[in-house]
């Protein structure tokens, strides 16, 4: 979370170096807003110096990146520059830490806000013409999971956001693809923001997911959860490519070894879905000396991520990622008779239509006919 404000570039350099030694070719990394923008009419020069530096080195190795603006949202916590403080939106699951602190103050609502809306058309437009052309980077993510953070008022208001954002970066870049990192309760509730919406403005479709927040799965290592999350923010986004952007699961709850069988099941699993590519959270286990700050005080499972151990050690997991490299992408035959609604009809319900149609996806996955009816 502090890599930006403590930039070590060696440190990066290791850390790519270890990446792309094992066959993957794409980094997510997270521009921590606070850092970057530590004013709304101000994006620090120094940071985006470093970004630059950072995609040298990745175009070096021959990574990808997928810079994430606005963050915001990650691991649990809201990490929010104070002056986007203030408002009344507020996720009462997540703190909000600013200044280094946990504060207890609600969010300005940056969908309706025009001048924090306005101070993240400054810090993309600057953040995308720093790296306007250059090879290392392969999309930007307009925010990590942002209904956590604030929810739009209105679907208009989305629309809107995604229009502008999407325009000050490809008027800074025109070769620029954009993405929104949605989630997994982006389909569970209409937050007024999803693949719809997100299609409209987007050149990519991102979703994340993990059976061990999913109260409907089979259990934390339940793989089918994934290519079936995929499956239905195509449908709802009307075919749109997608990276599943985001999945993995912490040492601390599934022991290394069935972490790697889940991890390879996966991606194979998402391979035949039709999927672009996939991402696994996260790189690396963190430091026991971080346990002590947020998130990692308050929730443990964040602490162990990672492929690698925190001493640098691989998990099994990067030797099943490895067996991946060089994979074709599959073309996804599409018969997706379990969706037996329309996308109306899902967008009233969502709660109680994801789980039934995610029965109905493992019945037919088993080569069952899927059980007719509407009951939960």
């Amino acid at each position: 979370m502090s890599w930006w404000s403590k930039f070590d570039l060696a440190v990066v350099e290791a850390d790519f170096e270890r990446i792309a030694a094992c066959g993957l070719d794409s980094v997510r990394m997270f521009l921590t807003w606070e850092d970057f923008q530590p004013a709304p009419d101000r994006v620090d020069p120094w940071m985006l110096e470093r970004l630059v530096e950072v995609a040298d080195l990745a175009g070096g190795l021959g990574l990808a990146l997928i810079p994430t603006l606005f963050t915001g949202h990650m691991s649990g916590v809201n990490w929010i520059p104070t002056w986007a403080l203030g408002g009344s939106s507020r996720d009462p699951r997540f703190r909000v830490v600013s200044g280094g602190r946990v504060v207890h103050t609600g969010l300005r609502n940056w969908y309706t806000d025009s001048a924090v809306g306005d101070a993240q058309v400054l810090f993309a437009a600057e953040a995308a013409a720093a790296l306007a052309g250059h090879e290392a980077v392969w999309a930007w993510d307009l925010g990590n999971e942002n209904s956590n953070c604030v929810i739009p008022s209105t679907r208009s208001a989305a629309r809107a956001w995604l229009a502008r954002l999407s325009s000050a970066i490809r008027s800074a870049d025109a070769t620029a693809l954009v993405t929104v990192g949605l989630h997994m309760e982006d389909l569970e509730e209409d937050r007024r923001l999803g693949p719809a919406e997100a299609s409209e403005a987007c050149d990519l479709l991102s979703m994340h997911g993990y059976p061990i927040y999913a109260r409907w799965a089979d259990g934390p290592t339940d793989h089918q959860v994934l290519p079936f999350l995929a499956r239905v923010t195509q449908w709802l986004g009307e075919g749109g490519d997608l990276v599943f952007s985001e999945f993995g699961l912490p040492s601390l709850v599934v022991e290394d070894d069935a972490g790697a069988a889940y991890t390879a099941r996966a991606l194979e699993e998402l391979r035949c879905a039709g999927c672009l590519g996939a991402l696994l959270w996260c790189y690396s286990d963190y430091d026991p000396a971080l346990w002590e700050s947020p998130p990692f005080d308050l929730a443990p499972h964040e602490r162990s991520f990672g492929l690698w151990r925190a001493d640098g050690s691989p998990k099994p997991a990067v030797a099943a990622i490895a067996a991946f490299v060089g994979a074709a992408r599959c073309t996804a035959a599409h018969a997706d008779a379990w969706i037996d609604i329309d996308r109306d009809e899902f967008r009233l319900d969502p709660r109680a239509q994801l789980p039934r149609l995610y029965r109905r996806y493992r019945e037919q996955s088993r080569g069952e006919a899927p059980t007719s009816g509407m009951t939960d």
